[in-house]
């Protein structure tokens, strides 16, 4: 037989064996499949690792996003430090998934990688050479066999083909003893095909016998070549099941961070940072920094001063009223106030706030009369040194301390002063009421 002939063809597979013509197929179809396994395994591992870097970003941003807003919270002192570390844990098993991951890429993927393509070979017309061989041993040892296979086949097709046309000539010469129509002749010739039959059936058995018998002596050897096939195939399975063992105990270890020292030694860390958290000494800090325990500057007796007796700009008791900074004066005891990022002055402090320079014997009211009648105010001293606009209001404006002007849209006044740097010009009504107002709240008169 050539190269060419091929062993399944006419041969009927009567059952699921690895025996059977043809069946070898599964077993060479395995060569392909661990080449896609390898993929399979690579891909699984890509996805882990993608996951592993998603995870540890997350985590880095959580612990970025949350400690800030701890540490500008109103959360203080011992607590705080172990509030904010979760976020340290969180940054450092970060660090930890990211070893994970590239551990998964650097390692364990690039060594399937390598191991795929050192065990699988591409041949240029398509398909694996390791494939091919296999096929090829498998058809080279089954070749002889599957030959006097198929010499049985036809040998049984004849002896059973024979015994069909014996049984219809015996059943055409009963039939032809009971038809009285038939001559002598007639029926002489069905005895004769009825004897052929029998010589048919005899030959045909003795060759089926004959092709059995050696397909049987051939069978030992058939089976000794196909053994011998299956097991090199067999031993390159066992090096792919080895190595994808080795290759999932080293993902595993990669994947374990239970056995890693630094893995448990952040939840130490942890731990230790929360137990360290103390309410008793947060609340003692908490009375240093923002309690009774702060500084004050307590009133004390001051003389007067003629620096003291002077009109305050808008500019200085916008700056006044804006608070204090006490300073100088510490309690008796041990606790000491020192700067934090929770230290604010109380609005309670806020509305104690006084200018430097007021006194309880003198009116610092610019506007308030230095005679009974009022005929004097402090602002004329400037008034002959400024040129004087007449200007209209475009806004209702209610006066909110004694040096401010009201009046309604449409009034007009005459514009003593230009605008500050806090938008305030000063003016003055037509009744004669000198004081500020806002400067956009007018327009020249054309």
């Amino acid at each position: 037989m050539s190269g060419s002939y091929d062993d399944s063809v006419g041969v009927e597979v009567s059952s699921d064996s690895f025996w059977e013509v043809g069946n070898y197929k599964r077993t060479v179809k395995r060569i392909d499949d661990g080449h896609r396994l390898c993929n399979d395994l690579m891909n699984c591992i890509h996805e882990r690792a993608r996951i592993e870097k998603v995870y540890a970003q997350q985590l880095t941003e959580w612990a970025k996003r949350w400690k800030q807003l701890v540490e500008k919270g109103p959360q203080y002192g011992t607590v705080e430090r172990a509030w904010c570390a979760f976020m340290s844990e969180a940054e450092k098993v970060s660090e930890l998934h990211l070893e994970v991951k590239g551990s998964l890429m650097n390692e364990d993927f690039e060594k399937i990688k390598n191991w795929q393509k050192e065990a699988f070979h591409k041949q240029m017309m398509g398909g694996f050479k390791e494939t091919k061989e296999a096929e090829d041993g498998f058809r080279k040892a089954q070749k002889p066999w599957a030959k006097k296979l198929k010499e049985v086949e036809a040998a049984k097709k004849a002896y059973h083909a024979a015994c069909k046309e014996e049984k219809l000539a015996i059943s055409r010469e009963t039939n032809s003893k009971a038809d009285p129509a038939l001559n002598p002749e007639q029926l002489k010739k069905l005895q004769d095909k009825v004897e052929r039959s029998k010589q048919d059936v005899l030959k045909t058995k003795e060759k089926y016998e004959k092709s059995l018998k050696e397909l049987d002596n051939a069978t030992p050897q058939y089976m000794e070549n196909m053994e011998q096939v299956f097991e090199q195939c067999q031993q390159f399975e066992e090096k792919r099941l080895r190595f994808f063992r080795e290759v999932l105990l080293e993902v595993q270890k990669h994947l374990d961070l239970s056995n890693v020292a630094s893995y448990k030694n952040i939840y130490r860390e942890l731990e230790q940072n929360i137990k360290t958290a103390d309410a008793v000494e947060d609340l003692r800090w908490f009375r240093a920094n923002q309690g009774p325990g702060m500084s004050m500057n307590w009133p004390q007796f001051e003389e007067w001063s003629a620096d003291l007796n002077r009109t305050l700009s808008r500019r200085e008791k916008k700056a006044a009223s804006d608070g204090v900074t006490l300073t100088g004066i510490n309690q008796t005891g041990d606790q000491v106030s020192q700067p934090n990022k929770h230290s604010s002055v109380s609005s309670y402090e806020k509305n104690q706030s006084y200018p430097t320079d007021w006194s309880d014997e003198e009116s610092n009211n610019p506007f308030s009369s230095t005679d009974a009648n009022g005929d004097t105010n402090p602002f004329d001293e400037d008034t002959s040194s400024t040129m004087e606009v007449r200007v209209r209001a475009l806004y209702d404006y209610e006066g909110q301390e004694q040096d401010e002007l009201s009046f309604k849209a449409g009034d007009e006044l005459t514009k003593m002063e230009n605008e500050d740097e806090q938008g305030w010009c000063k003016g003055r009504l037509d009744n004669g009421q000198v004081g500020l107002y806002p400067a956009n709240y007018v327009e020249p008169i054309q």
